[in-house]
């Protein structure tokens, strides 16, 4: 069985006092200690690409983990906030084993419930808060049939 690693991005400053376009808001303090903390999690696991929404808070999530794996975040569309979730799922399908993905607090609840209905067992109460990391582990056909979430990081 493989995996694949969707990360909420870690904590950004608030959406109503961010004077321009949402997609630049960055991470704040706290969401930079998460994401390092994510990243050192992850990194012990030998992931493989990384992708990311296009919004700042996305790419600076795993900014950590690529610097730690001597890589780079890739962008990917079908990571954005208010995108449809098929699309997603596709990708969750199809990307290669190991590949850790970053997205928003709306796709990815949508992402896991639409995968509960189609049959995956999920073995821990869903967490949807910031800097959580959903473990999805396919089959040899990319089903994702186990979804597993680890809680975000104590800072």
């Amino acid at each position: 069985m493989s995996q694949i690693y969707l990360v909420r991005h870690a904590k950004a400053g608030e959406r109503r006092l961010w004077k321009g376009d949402d997609i630049d808001r960055p991470l704040s303090k706290k969401g930079w200690k998460q994401a390092e903390l994510v990243s050192k999690r992850l990194a012990k696991l030998d992931p493989g690409l990384v992708f990311s929404s296009p919004y700042v808070r996305c790419v600076q999530t795993l900014e950590p983990l690529a610097k730690r794996l001597g890589s780079t975040v890739e962008i990917d569309q079908r990571l954005c906030e208010h995108e449809p979730v098929g699309p997603l799922l596709e990708l969750l399908a199809d990307t290669a084993d190991q590949t850790v993905l970053c997205s928003h607090g709306d796709i990815i609840p949508a992402a896991i419930l639409a995968l509960r209905k189609s049959g995956t067992n999920l073995r821990t109460p869903p967490d949807w808060r910031k800097a959580s990391v959903w473990v999805l582990r396919r089959n040899k056909k990319g089903v994702i049939v186990h979804a597993t979430v680890w809680p975000p990081p104590v800072l």
